[in-house]
């Protein structure tokens, strides 16, 4: 018999699902699976097709109406496609009607951003808040894994009533997500004391949506070397980094992206993560002007800080980062229907977002540099304002001695 020898791996083919909702516009799904989609080719997935399907809710037991599913089938086994990816969570009922169905392995996009923060995790507290997450949304889908073994041990010592497999598992599983939660609080310790130990510096944090440049700006302002990719989910771990603007230091934080739809689990087990948002004195909330839908984004991020806060307000610059990649289109003279997202120039969003945050607003490319003077020059104020309200009495930091080097020494001026 010969034996092959795999020279080179192939990424697993998948199609996309989303579905049109009274609450979703046909230009937001699009917007969905295209996330989708560079979620997939982050994990390793080949996006081959897209199906969308207007409903007024997701079906309960098969998510897309029964034709569609059918139709999906029917795709998938004339193409030999092995992954079906759907934009929303499934419940256990609907991942096991659509497997009834298609006949491939099903994945939602908790699943799958589960999957990418699986691969990405680097850290011992990363990968523990991963796995707990992990657990978490296994825990309900027991049924689903376990069909074939819901049946009661036998033999000697083991008559009667018994456990059967599926109950087992579960209690394994309980018992794995306590000693996880047991972990994360040693380490949450550990960290805790990391942070009172860095004393009483002034406190930045770096927030926004996945994939915005906030590792590329960290390493801008700190002149360090933070892992940056053009993938969602780069860095899991938050970075911590002291800056010296002048004569006055303060720390920065790098945190872990969000993005719309973000699983529960992973909220509740990121939360000791985002202690570094949490005890920040400033958050500079990045936003990726070149995305169409940047707009949304602000959004997310906006109502996940919300969620991590509460009714705290924390003083925010927001950074409009990748200026050098934005575009737009102009509209055509004759042309007398509503402006859309696509037909303003930079310099009219520079504008209206100016006069809606006044100062606290900057546009910035962490690419080629444009603009990041401003922004050191912002952050050292507000960096100073607040040093100054915690330490009244200590301003030694910022005398101007007007002091200039020169090639042969120190010569004042």
């Amino acid at each position: 018999m010969k034996e092959f020898i795999l020279t080179e791996t192939s990424s697993e083919r998948a199609v996309l699902v989303g579905l049109i909702t009274p609450k979703v516009t046909e230009r937001q799904v699009q917007d969905y699976l295209d996330e989708l989609a560079f979620l997939s080719t982050t994990a390793g997935i080949s996006p081959v097709k897209s199906f969308v399907q207007r409903l007024d809710m997701p079906n309960s037991a098969t998510f897309v109406g029964k034709g569609k599913l059918e139709e999906i089938a029917s795709y998938i086994q004339e193409n030999e496609i092995g992954l079906a990816i759907f934009d929303d969570e499934l419940s256990p009922k609907q991942l096991r009607c659509i497997e009834e169905v298609l006949r491939v392995r099903i994945l939602d996009r908790t699943s799958l951003i589960l999957d990418i923060f699986a691969t990405r995790a680097q850290t011992a507290h990363a990968k523990t808040q991963v796995e707990l997450a992990q657990y978490r949304y296994m825990l309900p889908r027991l049924t689903r894994l376990w069909t074939h073994l819901e049946r009661q041990r036998g033999g000697v010592g083991m008559r009667g009533p018994g456990e059967t497999q599926l109950e087992t598992d579960k209690r394994i599983i309980l018992d794995k997500i306590s000693h996880l939660k047991e972990e994360l609080v040693r380490i949450d310790k550990q960290k805790s004391v990391q942070r009172k130990n860095r004393g009483k510096m002034v406190r930045v944090a770096l927030v926004g949506y996945t994939n915005v440049g906030k590792s590329t700006l960290m390493n801008v302002l700190s002149k360090s070397e933070v892992f940056a990719e053009n993938k969602l989910f780069a860095t899991l771990d938050t970075t911590v980094r002291k800056v010296i603007l002048h004569n006055l230091p303060f720390l920065m934080s790098d945190t872990v992206g969000f993005i719309r739809k973000l699983p529960t689990e992973l909220i509740e087990s990121f939360k000791s993560t985002l202690d570094e948002v949490r005890e920040a004195d400033l958050l500079l909330h990045v936003v990726d002007l070149s995305h169409p839908d940047f707009e949304s984004q602000i959004a997310v991020v906006e109502a996940t800080l919300r969620e991590i806060l509460g009714n705290e307000n924390k003083p925010t610059l927001l950074i409009f980062n990748k200026i050098d990649a934005f575009t737009f289109t102009p509209k055509e003279e004759d042309d007398l229907t509503p402006k859309s997202r696509e037909n303003y120039s930079r310099e009219e969003l520079e504008r209206s977002w100016m006069a809606k945050m006044g100062q606290n607003c900057l546009f910035v490319s962490a690419h080629t540099g444009d603009g990041i003077e401003g922004l050191r020059a912002l952050l050292y104020d507000k960096v100073r304002e607040i040093h100054i309200k915690r330490y009244p009495y200590n301003d030694f930091l910022f005398q101007d001695y007007n002091e200039a080097f020169s090639e042969e020494g120190l010569v004042d001026n």
